[in-house]
């Protein structure tokens, strides 16, 4: 397994319990929704300029595509750039589920003093694995210590006092204060120059779009009818939940889940091989449609092994209950 890669990057594949047909009158291909439903269901994997705050941008996002919902993926201090994907009206549900992903940055720290090369990479190692942080003051969290990860820490160069890391860490790390500690621990003491995000979960810079390009495609839909740009720039909220563990449920079990009801072992399909037991997963249509995000009460092997029983609880639904035909049964009411 390779140490430079965040925990949602690690290699999963589907194995099948079960077979079925998903019939093509109810739900729909994420990417051939109707165009206002795609922009309603998708997320925006935009590329945060230096200077505004994380909500002001994804304010201008909304107003951009004249919607009334928009919710950002963690915030970014106004100076720093990067990967800030954006879920759009009802993809705002699976805000929560985008935040708790890991984060990969590139750092610039500054030492106070030169150090030996040696020193700094000897030090930067001892700061890879859990670590404690305080949260700084200026913060909108609690200053306690806390655990955090360090997935890793690379030293891409350095230069006299300067020293530029890639750090792939778990959603909640500050680089402020990361930088500040490892300053301490060299003994020079040091702080963060500059910081872009490169990642966020299945998020990545090769996909980013700019402020500017939304503008620009929202004003060829509205103007040319041309949908094409808009949905190169807009993607279905599905992309920003690829990091989840999924089960792949029946067409006859997605409305039983939209009322709320956990996913019993019959209405699965399929799921990824390493799924563990309090998982945070995503449940799939076979359309490839994201239907509610669960808590797994099994293991993948257990799932497969079983017949009956619970195989995840629902903690939030996705989709739209009537989305899917009903395909469970209300009992009959008591009568005197």
């Amino acid at each position: 397994m390779n140490s430079d890669i965040l925990p949602s990057e690690r290699r999963r594949e589907l194995v099948h319990k079960a077979r079925s047909k998903t019939n093509p009158l109810y739900g729909c291909d994420p990417e051939k929704r109707p165009l206002r439903q795609y922009i309603e269901m998708g997320v925006v994997n935009l590329d945060k300029p230096a200077g505004p705050t994380s909500h002001e941008v994804t304010a201008w996002v909304k107003d951009i595509l004249e919607l009334k919902k928009a919710g950002h993926s963690g915030s970014l201090d106004p100076v720093v750039t990067g990967v800030l994907p954006i879920m759009l009206e009802k993809a705002t549900k699976t805000v929560a589920a985008l935040r708790l992903s890991g984060k990969e940055y590139i750092c610039l720290m500054t030492l106070h003093e030169s150090v030996p090369e040696k020193k700094i990479r000897k030090v930067c190692k001892e700061f890879t694995g859990p670590i404690f942080q305080i949260p700084p003051i200026v913060s909108a969290v609690k200053r306690t210590a806390r655990v955090r990860t360090i997935y890793y820490l690379e030293l891409l160069d350095i230069k006299d006092k300067s020293v530029l890391l890639r750090v792939g860490c778990e959603a909640g790390t500050y680089m402020r204060k990361l930088c500040h500690d490892i300053g301490v621990a060299i003994g020079c003491g040091a702080h963060m120059q500059e910081l872009r995000r490169t990642k966020t979960g299945p998020f990545k810079e090769d996909t980013l779009v700019t402020l500017h390009d939304l503008k620009d495609a929202y004003v060829f839909w509205k103007e040319d009818e041309d949908e094409s740009f808009l949905r190169e720039v807009v993607r279905p909220m599905e992309e920003g939940l690829a990091h989840l563990p999924k089960i792949i449920i029946r067409d006859s079990a997605v409305d039983a889940i939209c009322h709320g009801a956990a996913i019993a072992l019959p209405g699965i399909l399929s799921l990824d091989n390493n799924i563990q037991k309090n998982d945070d997963i995503c449940l799939f249509t076979l359309k490839g449609e994201a239907v509610a995000l669960c808590k797994a009460a099994m293991d993948t092997k257990e799932i497969l092994e079983k017949n009956h029983g619970i195989a995840a609880t629902t903690e939030r639904v996705i989709m739209d209950a009537g989305t899917y035909a009903q395909g469970w049964h209300s009992k009959p009411a008591k009568t005197d």
